[in-house]
């Protein structure tokens, strides 16, 4: 059965090409193809220019053109020898990226576009591309060079992780790096009950509620070891807000693996506060895993 297609999504910006630099590895891993995408950008206000619409739509095709055969020659300086195709989408460059992804692999692009603000988190495009790619979405970071042979997964529901967690060993064999599976949790006062406001204020036990977790990260975990035997694994259950958790992971690990829930049904909610959050304050690149349910 052929290898699926990784697919990297570029529009001139530096951290797009340090995305493509990302996936044309990525694909080398994988023994497979790097298919590079771009999207013209949608047309400007008319009133400023002295052209027709035609003119500036075939000017922005020669650009997002001229955006390919650069990424192209950065993907063969990290990849020589990689098989590459191109292709030039159309439409609203969001959801073209997106959608391009059915079938693949996994999709890559950067955090921040040539669009981008120093003081925006994450780019309009990747975030949309990240709530609602059918495949899983890798969003790179250009500040990333370090390997620790590292991956990070975080678990929130161990019964329900199996697309993650999937990924996140599949990953960490193909670079042979350790697995940490994280589950964090974090507790908030209740609301005052009949029971009186001090059993609503009481904190739970923080020992028995990270065993319990550990208990059930280890009965997840267990079905992968026999498959991937040469995967190291440690698991850390962590008090802490996810987001802010799995973040800082991100300074050390080569990948952050997190699951969105949900498939590409429009509209409503494509991805959660946390897994926003842990794309806007990532050090690294971070994969979104989709449930497919």
């Amino acid at each position: 059965m052929a290898t699926k297609l990784v697919i990297v999504g570029v529009d001139g910006s530096e951290e797009s090409l340090r995305a493509v630099e990302w996936a044309a590895l990525e694909a080398r891993r994988h023994g497979s193809s790097l298919r590079i995408v771009s999207a013209p950008a949608e047309l400007p206000r008319m009133h400023a220019y002295q052209a027709s619409p035609a003119e500036i739509a075939a000017a922005l095709r020669g650009i997002s053109a001229r955006t390919l055969d650069a990424a192209v020659i950065r993907s063969e300086e990290v990849a020589p020898g990689l098989p590459i195709e191109t292709g030039l989408l159309s439409g609203p460059a969001a959801v073209a990226v997106a959608d391009c992804g059915s079938g693949a692999s996994m999709l890559v692009v950067g955090a921040r576009g040539a669009g981008g603000f120093a003081a925006m988190m994450l780019g309009s495009v990747s975030r949309y591309v990240a709530a609602w790619t059918p495949c899983p979405v890798v969003v790179v970071r250009e500040e990333t060079t370090a390997v620790h042979r590292e991956i990070a997964v975080g678990i929130r529901d161990p019964e329900d992780g199996t697309g993650t967690l999937a990924f996140a060993f599949e990953e960490a064999a193909l670079r042979g790096a350790d697995l940490v599976a994280v589950h964090t949790w974090y507790w908030l006062p209740a609301a005052p009950s009949a029971a009186g406001p001090a059993a609503a204020l009481r904190p739970p036990d923080p020992g028995q509620i990270s065993a319990e977790a550990g208990r059930h990260l280890a009965a997840a975990l267990e079905q992968w070891h026999g498959k991937y035997p040469e995967v190291r694994v440690r698991q850390d259950v962590v008090r802490g807000h996810p987001a802010r958790v799995l973040a800082s992971y991100s300074a050390r690990a080569d990948l952050v693996v997190i699951g969105r829930r949900g498939h590409t049904a429009r509209p409503g909610p494509g991805i959660g506060s946390i897994q926003h959050a842990v794309l806007d304050h990532a050090h690294g690149p971070v994969a979104v895993v989709p449930s497919g349910d």
